[in-house]
């Protein structure tokens, strides 16, 4: 299994690339997943619905299946965060996981960068930052694509990962 990272700050367009850069992925026969990290409490769920209720009433963990999907909700209930290594291992075998976020880890990233977000760059303090996607050309020896060349960008994962196409 394949691993590469998407890092940037909020804002600064990561799901809609990704959103992007997925299809032109699976077009070319891969098997693609995804872990994304999310900074703020989140819920999958919805209040009133049966998988709802019961968390709240104290499950760790629920898990919803049907003939088409299946989700495993887990409750933290005051454990320690997972490691991205923890959340990898329980990931079913695939060609290619996607990481969005996560943007500290050392694993092979894409920088999604907007000036306009006034946030300052994580290249170069991050060494394994390999390229960048922003709107506005950046001084460095990295790659840069710009926000929308979603097939450069394919191309160039595909490439520094070495999948075939």
């Amino acid at each position: 299994m394949k691993i590469f990272g998407f890092a940037g700050w909020s804002g600064s367009g990561k799901t809609t690339l990704i959103e992007q850069v997925i299809p032109r992925f699976v077009r070319t026969g891969l098997r693609v997943s995804l872990i994304k990290h999310a900074h703020h409490r989140f819920d999958v769920d919805q209040p009133g619905k049966d998988s709802f209720r019961h968390r709240a009433a104290g499950c760790s963990e629920v898990l919803v299946a049907s003939g088409e999907r299946w989700a495993l909700m887990h409750e933290m209930r005051g454990e320690p965060e997972s490691t991205l290594e923890e959340q990898i291992a329980r990931m079913s075998p695939c060609d290619l996981l996607l990481i969005e976020g996560y943007k500290h880890y050392p694993l092979p990233k894409l920088e999604i960068y907007r000036a306009a977000g006034g946030k300052p760059l994580l290249y170069p303090g991050d060494a394994h930052i390999v390229a960048l996607a922003t709107d506005t050309p950046v001084q460095c020896h990295l790659p840069q694509f710009g926000l929308g060349d979603y097939d450069a960008i394919v191309a160039f994962v595909l490439d520094t990962l070495e999948l075939d196409r």
